[in-house]
């Protein structure tokens, strides 16, 4: 009985912190630089008062080919493309350099996590922000496909003080989609079912 009130705690919990995350379907069309050896350069920084935040690159896929001639990565980041890279901020420069032959398309998925996402503290000054960039030499200094001549990012997506995200688009050739709100499922009203279906559960073991 209290075993089985403990398993359905923990599920329960398990359910409503996942609500915290924000995926991004992210797809970059390079065709127009089909065969040019350059280099990807993926970046996850926090500003100078930011909560705590996470992400992981999942899904990488791509018909050109990484130099996977690594480590790759400085900070808080640990992995290896094509598999999963996580992401934290937990130091002034998280980043992920790889050199890159570029074929017809990029897709990845983004998923930010963290209190700064599900628990906003309402007394961080200043959020975190992801970035990606593509360079058409594999030494990084040439920033191809974007129209940002300062940074030379294709995307970036900030992570706001209330948990919100934004994303801005620098790249014509990039598709980067809220993979919640493209799906006809509402999250909120699914959170909502999952929490009260939580109580119900509970109380029933209780009552036994």
């Amino acid at each position: 009985m209290r075993l089985s009130l403990f398993v359905a705690a923990i599920l329960c919990v398990g359910s409503l912190a996942s609500a915290g995350a924000i995926t991004y379907d992210v797809t970059v069309n390079t065709s127009s630089i089909s065969g040019t050896a350059g280099s990807l350069d993926l970046n996850f920084g926090p500003g100078p008062s930011s909560q705590a935040a996470s992400l992981q690159i999942l899904n990488f896929a791509s018909d050109g080919t990484l130099a996977g001639n690594c480590p790759c990565g400085i900070g808080d980041v640990s992995g290896q493309l094509p598999a999963t890279l996580t992401f934290d901020n937990g130091t002034g420069f998280n980043d992920y350099f790889d050199q890159f032959m570029f074929g017809g398309t990029i897709s990845f998925n983004v998923s930010l996590f963290g209190p700064a996402l599900s628990a906003p503290d309402g007394v961080s000054t200043s959020g975190s922000a992801f970035t990606f960039s593509m360079f058409f030499d594999p030494g990084g200094t040439f920033p191809v496909l974007t129209s940002d001549t300062a940074d030379g990012f294709a995307f970036e997506i900030a992570v706001n003080l209330d948990g919100t995200t934004t994303v801005t688009n620098f790249t014509e050739g990039a598709a980067i989609v809220n993979a919640e709100t493209s799906t006809p499922e509402p999250g909120s009203f699914v959170l909502l079912g999952t929490a009260l279906a939580c109580c119900v559960a509970l109380q029933l073991l209780r009552s036994r």
